[in-house]
């Protein structure tokens, strides 16, 4: 409790106990000193600097923020940064087999339209990745099941799934 005496510290000036984490980040080990309270998202946009990942909604409803975390498709909103010390885990940015190369989802992408402003793009793929990993869609009515967390607010979820059943195949 305050006490008319007791000082207010500028926030610049509270202490907060950091955590050091590491997670392997496409490929490449990190090391990060983190607030408890960070989402993976905003370790990897803000302390990271990779902001293909994109934060739609910031409570795991649109899908924009998925990554793979040890292959398994996950909301980085959702996830804090500390629950994936020592994890793999694939952005968007990391994908690709080389800097010349794209991924073979990212090109069927591409041949089908299936974007328009963009923004839910990386989700999108990353959550397909995932998706076809899980090896769970066989049909269009199933891969539209099972990418229905992830949101397309321009309307190419055609074109999405037409790319995406490229993917199966």
């Amino acid at each position: 409790m305050l006490t008319e005496n007791a000082p207010i510290l500028p926030k610049t000036e509270r202490s907060f106990d950091t955590k050091s984490i590491t997670l392997t980040v496409n490929g490449k080990p990190r090391e990060l000193n983190v607030m408890p309270w960070v989402s993976l998202l905003d370790a990897l946009r803000e302390y990271i600097g990779l902001t293909g990942t994109k934060k739609g909604c910031d409570h795991g409803q649109c899908g924009a923020c998925t990554v793979l975390c040890d292959g398994k498709r996950i909301l980085s909103c959702l996830t804090l940064a500390t629950m994936k010390e020592g994890a793999e885990i694939t952005t968007i940015e990391g994908i690709a087999p080389s800097d010349t190369d794209l991924h073979p989802l990212q090109k069927a992408f591409i041949e089908n339209d299936a974007f328009q402003c963009g923004y839910c793009t990386p989700g999108q793929i990353c959550s397909a990745i995932g998706m076809l990993q899980e090896g769970k869609a066989h049909s269009r009515e199933e891969v539209k099941e099972l990418m229905s967390g992830n949101l397309c607010r321009c309307g190419a979820n055609v074109y999405i799934i037409d790319a995406i059943m490229e993917g199966i195949k």
